[in-house]
Parts: structure tokens; C-alpha cells; sequence
């Protein structure tokens, strides 16, 4: 279902035409230039996915890079990645909780994994992330989110993800992020921007390729239910950003030593 960088977020379509692959690039790399990479640049991911964005920034960038994840199976496999790219001088893999990190980086990463935190602890999380960087450093967090509207009824029910696909999953809405940014840090919103209908075609993408490779699928074992809910889960979400029930989107988060971009 996934393409070869085995990214499970959002991709950013460059052009009508772009693959699946060339969209998790362009997102991966959009982050980058955005943070202003650097070879000079040690670099903290909260939240290793399958590895994709740690082998991109220490390819294209020449940075160092962290990165920490609380799965095993995704440890060892982005292990296996880093290694056979010859990246181990480059790309440090951690087993740790982000809650059990220590250091100061010049720059942060975390792609959809804010919706993992929980409610009552986003404003730990944030605070974590603040006291994570240097004084000059800077944030990046993708982020699929409700509706500001819609926020306390989602927070007080379960809905169809965290009953069937995801237990323990909860959205943050926008203003809940901004009010733990403004008591929990000293983070300054230098730009946020929603791109949902990206997140409509990788699902759409996902959802044919998983369907090309039907027979695959129930050769490792899974069953049509299985595959109903699958095909429902992916539906149900890419109807949901492209009405704009929820969204996702990257938020360029600065400390307050972080140098003003010269006029042109």
C-alpha cells in the first residue's frame, strides 16, 4: 500500500501528475527547507515512522540526525534501512520515550505523531519539545486535526478510528495547539498551512494500490472483513479531508533566538 520510502503521512503532491513516492519526497523535503537544514544542524525527530524522513534530511541535508521511536518493529526496521544506506555515522536510532529525551538540538521534527500524545497530555508534549531546543532552534510539526467547531463533541465521544482502527488516537483542533503553545512555551507561529486535499489523494492512491494487491493481501492471512474495514477506514478519511472534517497541516514553530529572515 505504501510507496518505497514507506512513509504513512501525508504526501505533498508538487504537480497534478506527481506519484505517491515523489509526494512523501516533496514533504519530507518541503520540511527540510523550511527548518533551513544545514550540515551543521543536529537534528531530533519525536516519532521514527519506517525511518523515511531521517534517511531523506541526512541524505539530501548532510545533517545529524535523532530519531526515537517506542516501536520495536519499526526500530529494527529503520535500523536495517540506516544501516544498508551506510548512515550509522549520520542517523542516531533511539528505543526511548520522547517524554525520557534529553539535549538541546537545533532543530525538531514530528510528523503525525502528535495524534498518538493524548489530551491531557499535549501540553507536556509541547513543553517537552520547547525545552528540546536550543534557544535559537526551531520546530516543524505536521499535524492532522478537527475543526475548532467540532472539537468538544469529538472529545467527548469514540469515534469510527478509535473504536476500530486506532484505540487511544484523539485530534488536537487548532486552538487547543495554539493555547498549550502559549502557556506551555516560549514557541513563536512563524506559518501554518493546511493542505487536506494532499492528504484526500494519498489516501486514494493507498487505497487503489492496496486493492491491486488483493490476492497478496489474503495470502499473509487477512480475511474480507478485514479488508471491508480497511477499505472503509481509507474512504471514510479521504471523505473527511476533502470536506474539510478534518485537516492536516505543518506548523513552523521558532524559539526566540531564531535569526529574522534578511529582507529582500
Amino acid at each position: 500500500m505504501l510507496d518505497p520510502t514507506m512513509t504513512y503521512s501525508s504526501g505533498y503532491f508538487p504537480h497534478p501528475r506527481a506519484t505517491l513516492e515523489q509526494a512523501s519526497t516533496e514533504k519530507y523535503d518541503r520540511i527540510c527547507r523550511q527548518l533551513q537544514l544545514s550540515p551543521s544542524d543536529h537534528v531530533l525527530e519525536i516519532g521514527t515512522g519506517w525511518g523515511g524522513f531521517a534517511i531523506h534530511a541526512a541524505t539530501n541535508y548532510a545533517c545529524r540526525v535523532t530519531t526515537t521511536t517506542i516501536s520495536q518493529a519499526q526500530h529494527d526496521y529503520a535500523a536495517d534501512r540506516i544501516e544498508r544506506q551506510q548512515l550509522q555515522s549520520q542517523v542516531e536510532l533511539k528505543l526511548v520515550d520522547y517524554r525520557d529525551l534529553q539535549g538541546n538540538f537545533d532543530k525538531l521534527v514530528s510528523i503525525e505523531m502528535i495524534e498518538a500524545v493524548g489530551e491531557r497530555f499535549l501540553p507536556g508534549y509541547f513543553a517537552k519539545c520547547s525545552q528540546l531546543l536550543k534557544p535559537s532552534g526551531a520546530m516543524l510539526l505536521q499535524a492532522i486535526t478537527i475543526p475548532d467547531c467540532r472539537y468538544d463533541t469529538y472529545r467527548n465521544g469514540v469515534d469510527f478510528i478509535q473504536q476500530h482502527v486506532f484505540p487511544g488516537g484523539f485530534l488536537p483542533s487548532p486552538s487547543a495547539m495554539t493555547e498549550c503553545l502559549r502557556t506551555h512555551t516560549d514557541f513563536r507561529l512563524q506559518n501554518m498551512e493546511d493542505f487536506a486535499l494532499h492528504y484526500a489523494r494519498t489516501l486514494r492512491l493507498w487505497r487503489e494500490k492496496l486493492w491491486s494487491q488483493l490476492d497478496a493481501v489474503r495470502e499473509l492471512g487477512f480475511d474480507d472483513r478485514f479488508l471491508r474495514l480497511w477499505k472503509y477506514y481509507l474512504c471514510y478519511c479521504e471523505a473527511g479531508f476533502l470536506e474539510h472534517q478534518i485537516g492536516v497541516s505543518q506548523w513552523m514553530l521558532t524559539k526566540p533566538q531564531w535569526p529574522a529572515p534578511a529582507l529582500a
